[in-house]
């Protein structure tokens, strides 16, 4: 039996803060669309695969900074008139190895899950807590300016 867009959901967040990557990656179709609609620097949609497995494959590194321990929480999917669209609300909830501080990443998805993949998905999150959680504010931020700056002149 097909797994209902509320299980593929919780298998996309529960992989994500396991760090299993190829299981997420797994979780979507071949041809797909997901965007990060509020992401600062205005990221392009993802469209396939395998660029979902760039995306994941890119990710934090071992070298990249803190060491983040996270797990989804506040989970409530709203299931839609559509079958195959939820509206996930939740948090990504953790701590920050190296020195103990606790995060909280708020999180809403938009997701289109057609015979058990991932067709779509519209993934709102706070990513400047998610910057700030790494130790990476500053440099996110610094780039947001440069990326406006860069608007207004063209």
């Amino acid at each position: 039996m097909t797994e209902t867009p509320r299980e593929i959901f919780l298998k996309l967040v529960n992989g994500v803060c396991e760090e299993r990557w190829a299981d997420v990656v797994d979780l979507y179709a071949e041809e797909t669309d997901v965007s990060h609609p509020f992401h600062p620097l205005g990221a392009p949609a993802m469209l396939s695969r395998e660029e979902l497995r760039a995306h994941f494959s890119a990710g934090p590194q071992p070298d990249d900074g803190p060491t983040l321990r996270r797990r989804p929480t506040r989970i409530n999917v709203h299931e839609t008139t559509d079958p195959e669209v939820i509206v996930a609300e939740f948090q990504y909830e953790g701590v920050v190895v190296e020195t103990g501080e606790p995060f909280t990443i708020p999180g809403v998805f938009v997701m289109r899950v057609r015979d058990g993949k991932i067709v779509e998905s519209r993934d709102y999150l706070d990513h400047l807590r998610s910057a700030a959680a790494r130790g990476q504010l500053s440099e996110v931020l610094d780039a947001v300016k440069r990326h406006h700056e860069k608007g207004r002149a063209g």
